[in-house]
Order: structure tokens, then sequence, then C-alpha cells
């Protein structure tokens, strides 16, 4: 409660700088705090999904942490996991600034960054240094904007990043880099996998991290049919479902009309309604990760019973700030008790 009180206070400051430079800003007071311990949480609260232990089911979206400079100071505000990344082999400038907005009439989001980040060896560095630490790190990985063979990139990401990473995401689904939503056609997505799970048993065998997917919720039917499909014949980890979306439903800020993905509050019901689709066509054998618009325990709690194992957010910690975590764990333990459940698992898609 204190620390949200705290945000409420300082949020007017951060909100007079431009988003990207707020974000920043984010970024160095959390290096500057360092790793902390992650507080406990109930029992109930704990989840496993693809043979991964989760302390509770609230993750941090990737985007958040692009270079995975702070995952464990994440993980002490309380997240069960941390995405880091989006990373690619190269050290990549993202698009031309200003490239990200806050649209707070809407308690929303657009950006058009760009796959911005300092490269597979920085963030190698950084992530090589934390890795006998506890805690969830996923590692989201990308391809570069102007590579000749994006497959061939993801494959690079996956043999460098294995090693490290508790789960790896598979990001095909980014609006700003262009071409790249084209990988989730059925052949492409087919060949990229294959080519990704190569490259993990190769450096890692049998125990390599599994794979998740992240997908975009602009799909239509035909497009879920056959990332269901593919994803049970490839046994993954997990969807992720799902990413910003191109779409534009009634906005009210004056930064309405900015090209990029579009995430926050108006997300959530295109995300909400993707989830189910996925839920359906994959018959819920394959775990999914509920992320778009979820900004209260109730949007969390709605997600679980939809079907998803677990949730992230970002967005919205633009607009709830580093509390959110903690307020969502709480609000969730308590929807729980309401319903007369006794963990996460069990409430997975009772709607």
């Amino acid at each position: 409660m204190r620390g949200s009180v705290l945000y409420s206070l300082i949020r007017p400051a951060l909100f007079r700088l431009d988003a990207e430079s707020a974000h920043g800003l984010a970024l160095k007071a959390l290096k500057l705090a360092g790793p902390s311990r992650a507080p406990a949480f109930p029992a109930s609260l704990a989840t496993q999904v693809a043979g991964i232990a989760f302390p509770n089911p609230v993750g941090m979206a990737a985007g958040f942490d692009k270079d995975g400079e702070v995952p464990d100071a994440l993980l002490g505000l309380g997240f069960g996991f941390a995405e880091v990344g989006s990373i690619t082999p190269l050290p990549q400038a993202g698009n031309p600034k200003p490239r990200l907005f806050r649209l707070v009439e809407d308690r929303a989001v657009i950006n058009r960054m760009g796959f911005n980040n300092k490269g597979a060896q920085v963030a190698l560095a950084g992530l090589s240094a934390r890795k006998n630490r506890p805690g969830v790190v996923g590692i989201n990985i990308g391809a570069n904007k102007d590579a000749d063979d994006r497959i061939a990139d993801y494959a690079t990401m996956a043999r460098l990043m294995a090693p490290l990473a508790t789960y790896l995401a598979v990001n095909i689904s980014s609006p700003n880099t262009p071409g790249l939503r084209a990988l989730q056609d059925e052949s492409a997505l087919t060949g990229l996998l294959d080519a990704v799970l190569e490259a993990r048993a190769e450096v890692c065998g049998a125990d390599g991290p599994p794979v998740f997917l992240k997908v975009a919720p602009d799909l239509e039917p035909a497009d879920i049919d056959a990332i269901a499909r593919i994803a049970i014949e490839k046994r993954l980890g997990a969807l992720i479902v799902s990413n910003t979306t191109i779409s534009r439903p009634a906005l009210r800020s004056a930064h309405r009309g900015e090209t990029g993905g579009l995430s926050g509050a108006p997300l959530r019901d295109l995300a909400q309604q993707r989830l189910r689709d996925f839920r359906k066509a994959t018959g819920a054998a394959v775990p999914l990760i509920g992320v778009g618009g979820i900004a209260t325990a109730e949007d969390a709690w709605a997600r679980i019973r939809a079907g998803a194992s677990l949730v992230q957010v970002y967005s919205a910690m633009v607009y709830e700030g580093p509390g959110m975590a903690r307020a969502l764990c709480k609000g969730l333990e308590a929807l729980m008790k309401r319903d007369g459940f006794a963990s996460i698992a069990e409430a997975v898609g009772t709607e």
C-alpha cells in the first residue's frame, strides 16, 4: 500500500517526462536498488507450468527489461517470473524516436520500438552473472531487422540463451519489425520452431528449457487453428497470448493516431477472446499465458478462469506503479478464496 501511495505522488513528475525517458529512469532506479529477496507468497498461489515451479502466476512481460539488466530486481518487486528481451543477435537501435506514447485517457500505450536492444553479447554478460540465482527468468528472443535469414537469427539466439534461461520465448508477433508476423504462417512457423528446438538441443541436450511461443492478437481463425496444431505437435511449453495489437478500438488520447502496437486497457477484451480461442483450439493441451490489458486482480482472475495458467503485465504498471505485482497477488488470493478454489491450477479454464 505504501508503495502505491508513493507512486501516486511521484507519477505526475514522471508523466512530465516523455514515456521512453521515464522508462529509462525506472530501469536506472531498479539497477541502483539492486537485487532484493523475492517476497514469500501463499502456497495456494504457486503453480507449475512446463515443468517450471512458479511462486505466483503474475509475471513481467517482455519489453520492460530488454537487455536482461534487472530480472532479480523485478522478482524482488513480487513478480513470480520475469521475461527479459526481446534480444537480437546484434545490437539494434530500433525505430526513430519518439516511438513510445502514453495514452493516459485510455490507460494505454502505443509503441513502435523496433526490437531496440544492446545485442546478445551484452545480455549474455549480465545474465551469465546471475546464472545460479533462484527465480524464474524467461528470455525472449528475436531476429535483427536487416537479417538475411531471420530463422537463423532465432536459432543463434536459442543456442546462446538456452543455457541461461528458465524458458525461451520465441517472439514472432511484434508489429514493429516489418515482415516478422509472417513467421506465424504455418510453413514458416514449422521451420522456425524446428530450427529453435534443434539449436536448443545442441547446447542443452534433452534438458533444455521449454520453448514458449508469443503470438499476436490480430489472427484469423485459420491462423489460430494452425498455430495450435503446431504447438501441440512440437510440444511447446506454452503459448503467450498475446502481443500488442495493430487494431484501433475507440480511443480518446491525442496519440491515438500513432502507428505501432497498442497495449493496455483497450487490448483487454481482444486478448481475453484470443485466449479463449487458443484454449478451444488446443483443447487445453498446451498451457497458455494471458497477456494484454491486465490491470487488476479481477482482470487476472478472468484470464485464469478463461484458461491462462499464468498472466503477464507491463503497460498497466506505467499507471499503477511498482507495487502492482504484490497487489495482484493479494487480490488473486482473495478471489480464489471467494470462489472456493484451493489453488491457481484448480481455477484454470473454469469460466
